[in-house]
């Protein structure tokens, strides 16, 4: 993994599955579509998100890194 995680926080979705045209380009964690994602969160596949305001979405790190083992 290029990207190392955070002990403990939040991760964006950008910082999950990666932002090409960022400036240096973002890698993904996990390399699926935003629409794989979204089906997968709500199918219990990914985990599941937390809303922090009404347009801030985040996912907790620990959640991803149990992801990560468990693939």
């Amino acid at each position: 993994m290029n990207n190392p995680l955070p002990a403990t926080g939040y991760l964006r979705l950008p910082q999950i599955l990666g932002n090409p045209k960022a400036n240096p380009p973002v890698p993904p964690i996990i390399p699926v579509s935003r629409s794989s994602w979204w089906a997968g969160c709500k199918s219990g596949r990914f985990p599941s998100p937390v809303k922090l305001g009404p347009r801030t979405t985040v996912w907790r790190v620990e959640d991803i890194r149990s992801l990560l083992q468990t693939r």
